[in-house]
């Protein structure tokens, strides 16, 4: 089996810094285990880490796809296996980095996701305000043309059923029909997962707000103007992506910059808390406060992934 380290953890917790101080120190590569920072020209808004942060550490999975192209955890189970192999047979570790647990969890778990593990909140909430703008029969319409079997099976009233079996072929990249007939396979990789956890919630809170409002200062409004031009709010995954999608209200001049900006800290608070409850219930996630500061977080990652390798 491959041996893969995992970096997870909420938003602004650290982890594309302490991932690269693990590759340093352990001879590994870098995959991203983000789900927006597969996207060209998504930089400012997914805090995507820059070529001088990579401290010449190689990176995989970031800047592959233009933002039109659909992106799920069933696609970066099979990307990121293949940069992971690839790694693994040059002699190096494969470290994986982001806060989508569910991309960690597709590529170092069963290859089978969990039915707890195949759901998307701001998927979800794209899809039923789909519904309610073309109407059920619409969003009916588009299932059928991807899964047929489940629209026979399911209402076209029950946009419920409907949403949430769109949800799980745009998260996982498998219909719900192909997920219910697949067999659960071992994993052919062994994992060690380091969680940034943070039980002091107004730290982890400050932390988000200063963020966006760096982001803000370093140019996230006209960032996300150029991708919004360029159709952002009706591409199939990305538009989902928290700090873009708020912004389009005032674009569309039905609410103010502030109050955007304002959403945009909401947006991410409450994805960090959903980030969390997932990261709790990983398996095998070994948690760091990071309220002990970086050198202590360091020194006890690099302890315990170094155990791991030793095994």
């Amino acid at each position: 089996m491959i041996k893969v380290i995992g970096v997870v953890g909420a938003t602004a917790t650290g982890k594309s810094g302490l991932a690269v101080r693990l590759a340093k120190q352990l001879g590994g590569e870098i995959i991203s285990g983000d789900s927006a920072q597969v996207y060209r020209g998504m930089d400012i808004g997914t805090a995507k880490i820059s070529s001088a942060e990579q401290g010449g550490i190689p990176h995989h999975l970031i800047d592959i796809l233009d933002i039109d192209t659909a992106f799920s955890a069933g696609m970066f189970a099979e990307l990121g296996g293949a940069a992971a192999e690839d790694i693994a047979s040059r002699g190096k570790l494969p470290i994986i980095a982001g806060g989508t647990g569910l991309y960690v969890d597709a590529l170092t778990g069963a290859n089978k996701l969990s039915p707890t593990a195949d759901s998307d909140p701001a998927v979800r909430q794209q899809l039923m305000e789909k519904a309610q703008v073309e109407g059920a029969e619409n969003l009916h319409a588009y299932l059928a043309s991807i899964d047929p079997q489940a629209a026979a099976e399911i209402h076209p009233n029950n946009v419920k059923r409907v949403a949430r079996a769109i949800e799980i072929y745009l998260v996982t990249g498998k219909t719900k029909t192909e997920l219910n007939a697949e067999p659960t396979k071992n994993s052919r990789f062994s994992r060690c997962l380091i969680w940034l956890d943070c039980p002091d919630r107004r730290l982890i809170y400050d932390r988000i707000n200063q963020r966006v409002d760096l982001m803000m200062e370093q140019g996230l409004e006209e960032e996300a103007r150029r991708l919004w031009k360029q159709g952002l709010a009706d591409t199939p995954t990305a538009g989902a992506a928290i700090g873009y999608k708020e912004l389009f209200p005032y674009f569309n001049g039905m609410l103010d910059l502030k109050q955007c900006v304002e959403n945009i800290k909401q947006a991410t608070r409450n994805y960090a808390k959903r980030q969390i409850t997932y990261f709790k219930r990983m398996e095998g996630a070994y948690p760091i406060d990071i309220s002990l500061g970086k050198e202590e977080v360091f020194k006890l990652a690099l302890a315990h992934c170094t155990q791991f390798l030793q095994e």
